[in-house]
């Protein structure tokens, strides 16, 4: 009898196996929708053409996530990484153990589930995820009547390939349409046809592995998804939650036979401005497959059996990009982005060495440092405000603010709205310095930690906002803050203060000379930054001794470590007595994840080359 009940249960099983359908996911990195299918007459696309006439396009699909790592992260967990402390650029954390990788749940189901290959997510891998993760992942290796999950990436159209020279030119480059914030530089041109070129070669593997589909007999079986991992490898799209660095191409083909998985507003050869994101993709997937979502995941499912309402907004947001610290969160509307920042007195083009390697980010530069840049070319080499917002229908291109223009209050005042409540629903760990969000979770994980005392989520965020108001009646009550129990308050609170420059140093000068001796190095650090640039000759003196105490990650540790040097860098020349310390100080923290214990080193090469004058 228990030999028949399983044999009975074997035969159910794969009968369910075979009512599921196979899931082919094609991807490509670092492009937005710069297709033919997406009206871009001076795209080569033929074959991703082809595949939206015969599916669907999404114009409002955003990757979450302007830059590769983070946005992975939140497709891998279906969760904001805001949320589970995985934002900042190749960090490591967990899933609370409960939680599991939607490849996990697919497998449950009965897929085979392959990644062809790349990985690189800021959240440890629990258990087993993929059945292959690599270069040989194919559905060809499921077993007979195994339903199929398989990725293939395509690298092709990264940005280190916009850079790669000698290249044959294929687009004219004098055809290309330069965007307003852009310099119209023949090395610009360049590299934005170059950027073409690489999406035409990319879309040649997208045809490559449908003819292989077809070839296998699995195309009438298969739903098709196509999509870039986030906005262009250009500088100022990839790396900034504007719509230019989080808008993807994302392509649906539904075969007639899974029809009715299909939306209301799926039409076939058609499009949708439907809000989705890459934190809706697994919730998708799942449902798909007819599986309610858990309900941890955050996003919402667009298709399949348990599809959700459409969203009014999709949220993006910004952490540490490389060796660079920055906040920003950014709110996607069917017209209007709404973006806030919470560090406005950084630059926008903060010098990532990785960015600098293309040659558009280093004729801008120069144009810009002699003089040779009108106001909106500009922009992107100067400090930011709190709020922009920007209106795609009269503005793609994102350069005319009107966060402060009366007659876009009304949607202003609702997008901030939406900003709000977002962070108050996914808990945004991102107020956090980095470091203590890891301090904070021992022996959990940051998405459990900010469900508890440890993290006051409600007091900082209010501290975080009030410092990158820039209100100048604010100034008091940060030099309050300074005296708080929490560190993070503190550190809002010495942050508040570096943001109004001399007033606020001149202000709460007293009090940041105190905080040299906080007992969290995050809280002296910015405290430094504050007396170093705008301080006294001896306020100078105190700031750049308590830096260079701080700057060796060896002794203090990867993140205490990044955070002084990024400081060191801001002070320019008054650091200068620090230049033998850095040439002959350790450049790589052991206790980090390997991905970025680079980081350090990249920040003491700029800096000490800074400091030596050279270019």
């Amino acid at each position: 009898m228990h030999t028949r009940l399983f044999a009975l249960f074997l035969i159910s099983s794969l009968v369910s196996a075979r009512d599921l359908p196979n899931i082919l996911w094609i991807t490509s990195e670092d492009n937005g929708p710069h297709l033919g299918c997406y009206g871009d007459d001076y795209a080569t696309t033929p074959n991703l053409d082809t595949l939206a006439k015969k599916g669907m396009i999404y114009t409002r699909a955003i990757s979450n996530a302007p830059v590769c790592a983070p946005a992975r992260t939140t497709i891998i967990s279906g969760m904001y990484p805001p949320s589970t402390g995985a934002e900042h650029m190749r960090s490591m954390t967990r899933l609370p153990s409960n939680f599991k990788m939607y490849p996990t749940y697919l497998r449950e189901l009965g897929y085979y589930c392959t990644n062809n290959s790349k990985e690189d997510y800021n959240l440890m891998k629990e258990g087993e995820v993929w059945h292959e993760s690599g270069r040989n992942g194919h559905w060809r290796n499921r077993p007979k009547g195994s339903p199929f999950f398989a990725i293939f990436n395509f690298t092709i159209s990264h940005e280190s390939k916009i850079r790669k020279r000698p290249h044959e030119q294929v687009h004219d480059p004098a055809k290309v349409r330069v965007p307003a914030y852009h310099p119209d530089h023949p090395e610009v041109r360049k590299d934005w046809a170059q950027y073409y070129d690489m999406i035409t070669e990319m879309d040649k593997m997208v045809g490559d592995k449908l003819k292989e589909l077809k070839k296998d007999g699995l195309e009438k079986d298969t739903i098709i998804f196509y999509f870039g991992d986030h906005g262009s490898g250009m500088p100022r799209s990839k790396r900034w939650p504007f719509f230019s660095g989080l808008n993807v191409p994302l392509i649906v083909q539904l075969p007639e036979k899974w029809k009715h998985l299909a939306s209301p507003d799926f039409k076939v050869g058609g499009s949708s401005d439907r809000r989705v994101g890459f934190v809706d993709l697994a919730p998708t997937l799942l449902s798909i497959a007819g599986q309610k979502p858990p309900a941890h995941l955050q996003g919402h499912a667009f298709l399949g059996k348990h599809q959700a309402s459409e969203q009014e907004y999709g949220y993006g947001f910004r952490g540490r990009m490389d060796e660079r610290y920055d906040m920003v969160r950014s709110v996607v509307g069917k017209r209007y982005v709404y973006v806030r920042n919470y560090m406005p007195h950084k630059l926008y083009g903060q010098h990532v060495g990785y960015m600098f390697l293309t040659t558009t980010t280093q004729v801008w530069k120069r144009l810009f440092d002699e003089g040779k840049l009108n106001q909106v070319q500009s922009h992107f080499w100067k400090t930011k405000t709190p709020e922009e917002l920007y209106d795609l229908e009269n503005d793609p291109d994102e350069v005319n603010n009107l966060a402060k223009s009366k007659d876009h209050i009304d949607v202003l005042k609702k997008m901030r709205l939406a900003h709000v409540n977002h962070l108050k629903k996914i808990i945004d760990v991102g107020f956090l310095p980095e470091g203590e969000i890891h301090q904070r979770s021992k022996g959990t994980t940051p998405y459990e930690m900010a469900r508890t005392e440890k993290y006051p989520f409600q007091r900082i965020m209010l501290a975080a906002d009030m410092a990158s108001g820039l209100s100048p009646w604010a100034t008091k009550p940060l030099i309050g803050y300074l005296r708080d129990n929490d560190s993070a308050i503190r550190y809002w609170g010495a942050m508040g203060l570096l943001m109004r420059g001399k007033q606020g140093v001149k202000l709460g000068g007293k009090h940041l000379e105190k905080s040299l001796l906080d007992d969290s190095p995050y809280v002296r650090v910015v405290a430094a930054e504050a007396l170093g640039t705008y301080g006294s000759k001896e306020q100078i003196k105190l700031a750049v001794k308590t830096l260079g105490e701080l700057a060796n990650p060896i002794q203090n540790g990867c993140f205490p470590s990044m955070l002084a040097m990024n400081a060191i860098d801001h002070l320019d020349d008054k650091a200068k007595s620090l230049l033998p310390f850095l040439e002959s100080m350790p450049q790589t923290p052991t206790e980090v994840d390997k991905r970025f214990q680079g980081y350090v080193g990249r920040l003491i090469t700029t800096t000490v080359g800074e400091l030596k004058g050279e270019k």
